[in-house]
């Protein structure tokens, strides 16, 4: 046989989106491209791996005893090259964390600087609501989560980093009465303060988008106001494409923290990375979050 780990993480991606389409998307590939590669990982064996039925791609049972061996083949590839590094006295090895999608403004600035520092390290960064990332912790598939909420129900521990503050904003200094609220989805952390501070007032027109960059561009707009997370809306208050609305009760202020189970064993990368933050964190927010802790509200 004569495969590659390349050929391998395809059809891997295949079996986890049981889609040719979501899989080159995930690969950062075209469709003609993967469908080359997975045709040829497919020459090599006698029996299907998938099977098209009803225009739906599903794996067969040999595919899925392929697939399982597939992945202990990549783990034990991943295995060689991170051993490789630590011969070379470099940190070498995974750290998976999880954030929810408004702090894709704030992680980045906290891991720079421990990248640099330990470049052996590959860094997996997932962005999504509080719903799944508080689920990819639960189920210990990341080291650490990136939340604004503690999440219930769960014995953890915690680092805080970041104030964060939420106003009511418009895109003009004088909105209109009753202007519509645009909402998150269920399950955001944004959408919880929303629902939280609403509680007590009438009914009212709502629109409800699945991201926070959804919900900034439709402000914008003019489609209504909402309440969004300051970190995030930096350009378009220098920009005066979004105002600040006065409201009682705001900013809600809630704190931005690096969560993780308390009774799970954390790996040499994950300890240099809580270290790295104990060490750094003051010099990183002063440096790279000046005009936030500077913002006064207009």
């Amino acid at each position: 046989m004569n495969y590659t780990l390349h050929q391998l993480l395809i059809f891997l991606e295949v079996v986890k989106q049981r889609s040719i389409t979501k899989a080159a998307a995930a690969m950062y590939m075209t469709q003609p491209a993967l469908s080359i590669q997975l045709k040829n990982f497919q020459n090599q064996f006698d029996i299907p791996l998938t099977e098209v039925i009803g225009k739906k791609l599903y794996v067969t049972d040999f595919g899925l005893s392929i697939a399982e061996i597939a992945e202990n083949v990549i783990k034990e590839a991943d295995a060689i090259k991170y051993k490789t590094k630590e011969y070379s006295d470099l940190l070498a090895g995974k750290l998976r964390i999880s954030s929810a999608s408004t702090g894709k403004y704030v992680i980045p600035y906290f891991l720079s600087g421990f990248q640099r520092r330990y470049p052996g390290v590959d860094l997996i960064l997932d962005v999504s609501n509080k719903t799944t990332v508080v689920q990819n912790l639960k189920d210990n598939e990341i080291d650490f989560a990136l939340v604004s909420v503690l999440p219930e129900g769960l014995v953890i521990e915690e680092e805080l980093l970041l104030e964060n503050k939420i106003f009511l904003v418009g895109n003009s200094r004088k909105p209109e009465k009753d202007s519509p609220m645009i909402y998150r989805e269920d399950g955001s952390a944004t959408r919880m303060a929303m629902d939280q501070y609403y509680k007590k007032n009438q009914k009212r027109k709502s629109i409800k988008l699945t991201s926070n960059e959804a919900v900034k561009q439709a402000v914008i707009a003019g489609l209504g106001n909402s309440i969004i997370p300051l970190i995030g809306i930096k350009n378009e208050l220098l920009n005066q494409q979004m105002y600040i609305i006065p409201s009682k009760g705001l900013p809600i202020v809630t704190n931005w923290r690096l969560v993780w189970l308390k009774n799970k064993k954390l790996s040499p990368i994950a300890l240099a990375y809580l270290n790295f933050l104990k060490e750094n964190k003051d010099d990183i927010i002063q440096r790279k979050f000046e005009w936030y802790l500077k913002f006064k509200e207009i």
